[in-house]
């Protein structure tokens, strides 16, 4: 089984996408993100985003309540039915999905972010976490009957609250509990950048005893996506594929080796 990763970027070509994956001849669960679409919104209704950074490097969006009101729309709403849409106009019978729908991915509310504000120290707590586990019964019935699920967050906290979650840590979780063997990661970039403004530095192959160096080596989102790539290998092997989301056909040329592996 694959797991796609779409990312949440105005140039990824969802069509190329929904293409591609209409002549695959494998199960796969699309997870999704819509950043851009998320930060369009919310600064027409004047709600721009904050990003909040934590002491040990690692950036996120603040989440409060009008955050995961602006998800629910962008993410779970709009991205998510464009996609679907795709999906059918290319004969795959997807069904969309948020976190919370169905109990689909539970996790547990953040208890504090610390974060430092001048030379002081503070905790901050907003309506965000991890996801702890997934409605495997409820995937494995789309499967079986030939859907695709389309998954978006938020997700459900143990309070049955809506919450943000990072959509790699999403993605390790879905492959843990379903024995995934591969994750195609789709981004405007053509893979891991050695130097983030030059194109031409991408690294071919990264072994997962590398990512830790990797990580350390890069700021704020791919800092944390490098984190949790390293998750991925937390619990059994699997091959990542980071690849240009932007091409004509993004799902071929990943497979194909034209982005990174990591293995």
């Amino acid at each position: 089984m694959i797991i796609v990763k779409i990312g949440g970027g105005k140039e990824i070509n969802i069509n190329g996408i929904a293409k591609d994956l209409s002549e695959l001849d494998e199960k796969y669960i699309i997870v999704h993100g819509a950043n851009h679409y998320r930060d369009e919104l919310a600064q027409k209704l004047g709600k721009p985003k904050k990003i909040i950074t934590s002491v040990s490097g690692y950036s996120s969006v603040f989440s409060d309540e009008d955050a995961i009101e602006m998800i629910m729309m962008s993410y779970s709403g709009l991205r998510n039915k464009r996609i679907v849409e795709a999906m059918l106009k290319n004969n795959i019978n997807a069904i969309g999905l948020s976190g919370i729908d169905g109990r689909l991915i539970s996790g547990i509310r953040n208890t504090g972010i610390r974060v430092k504000e001048g030379d002081k120290l503070k905790i901050i707590r907003d309506f965000s976490g991890k996801p702890k586990k997934i409605n495997k019964s409820l995937i494995t019935l789309l499967l079986d009957n030939n859907y695709v699920p389309v998954i978006s967050i938020p997700i459900l906290d143990e309070n049955n609250n809506a919450i943000n979650t990072e959509n790699d840590d999403v993605v390790r979780i879905l492959k843990e509990e379903l024995n995934v063997g591969t994750v195609i990661n789709l981004i405007e970039a053509p893979g891991f950048l050695g130097d983030k403004n030059d194109p031409s530095t991408l690294i071919k192959k990264i072994s997962k005893q590398e990512l830790e160096k990797k990580e350390k080596q890069v700021d704020g989102r791919m800092k944390r996506k490098m984190l949790a790539i390293r998750g991925f290998f937390e619990k059994g092997e699997c091959v990542v594929i980071i690849s240009d989301g932007r091409v004509q056909n993004p799902i071929k040329d990943a497979l194909s080796g034209k982005g990174t592996t990591i293995e």
